[in-house]
């Protein structure tokens, strides 16, 4: 995934001048992860340069460039250092398009780690997607694999109003596969069906898809058949592809590394009673994070949830009456 976000944003900046990164670290030393390691070097200093270690300034910065006619693509080092610039977030950078009725957009990407999975201290596993999915105006998206953090990264930064994009910290490098470095863009806003199944409908996003698909293949082996759906998109959320499967399969877990309350998994609960409460054979049940600070490095495996979390879920589901 890094080379993939990496690849993304070269080919970007090439076709398009007005591409603009920065961040902490990100130039001289390629960022914290290493995701922009030769951008300085290609597209040189005006185009990718470092900053203090300022939060609230970088989101500020971001909109006066987007709203002056620049795109930049702003790193915030990690997920729970962001929290200091949602003044500017939510006040501005969302409100844009809104409050100058179209006049200006605000066509800027905040891209950050998150989630666990790779034991650093406090603040640096947050997964704050259900926070920003109750913010209009702004796009939120979690890929799962290099290929969707590419086409994904492609479509945030062509897009005329703020995306926030989440990285899951421990899909960096753990996960290889092959990428069409062509500069298609995935669709903003579309959920993905990664498995077909009949017996019951596992929604996730970022590392918990990995980890569903683990599931299906556990369920599989007990002759039980399920979809896996990655959102991909938080918000906004294509929630028909995730009714359409429902309505087949009648059962619905949703997986999230998040605390489960607050979750955006709740969000979707509601929707599916509201929207599709006559398909449900079961109530959905979740798989998530505890409802705590994300725990320090000795204790993450106990609170993230894993593949097997999913599976006793789906059991719950399937054994109702």
């Amino acid at each position: 995934m890094v080379q993939a976000i990496n690849l993304a944003l070269a080919h970007e900046m090439a076709e398009d001048e007005s591409v603009i990164v920065f961040g902490e670290d990100v130039a001289r030393s390629g960022g914290v992860f290493r995701v922009t390691d030769g951008l300085q070097a290609s597209f040189g200093e005006d185009r990718v340069f470092d900053t203090p270690i300022a939060e609230t300034v970088l989101v500020g910065m971001s909109v006066g460039m987007a709203a002056e006619g620049l795109k930049p693509v702003v790193e915030i080092q990690f997920a729970g250092f962001m929290y200091s610039g949602f003044d500017q977030l939510i006040n501005h950078a969302s409100r844009m398009r809104n409050r100058t009725r179209g006049r200006l957009t605000c066509p800027m990407v905040l891209r950050t780690p998150c989630s666990g999975g790779i034991k650093p201290p406090e603040h640096h596993s947050d997964s704050p997607e259900g926070l920003l999915a109750g913010i209009p105006g702004l796009v939120t998206v979690v890929p799962s694999s290099p290929a969707k953090a590419y086409g994904l990264l492609l479509a945030a930064i062509r897009h005329p109003d703020p995306v926030v994009f989440l990285e899951p910290a421990r899909l960096y490098r753990s996960i290889r596969e092959d990428v069409d470095t062509d500069g298609v863009a995935l669709p903003l806003g579309m959920s993905f069906v990664e498995r077909e199944g009949t017996d019951l409908t596992i929604v996730a996003w970022g590392t918990m898809v990995g980890e569903s698909l683990l599931a299906a293949d556990d369920l599989a082996s007990e002759g039980i058949s399920a979809t896996v759906i990655d959102v991909a998109t938080i918000s906004p959320l294509d929630m028909s592809t995730i009714l359409d499967s429902v309505a087949q399969t009648g059962r619905c877990v949703i997986a999230h590394e998040a605390a489960r309350q607050g979750g955006f998994g709740a969000e979707i609960a509601a929707r599916l009673a509201e929207e599709g409460l006559t398909s449900l054979l079961a109530p959905v049940a979740r798989a998530t994070g505890y409802d705590t600070i994300f725990p320090l490095a000795r204790l993450e495996g106990q609170y993230m949830p894993n593949h097997r979390r999913v599976v006793a879920a789906a059991h719950r589901v399937l054994e109702y009456s």
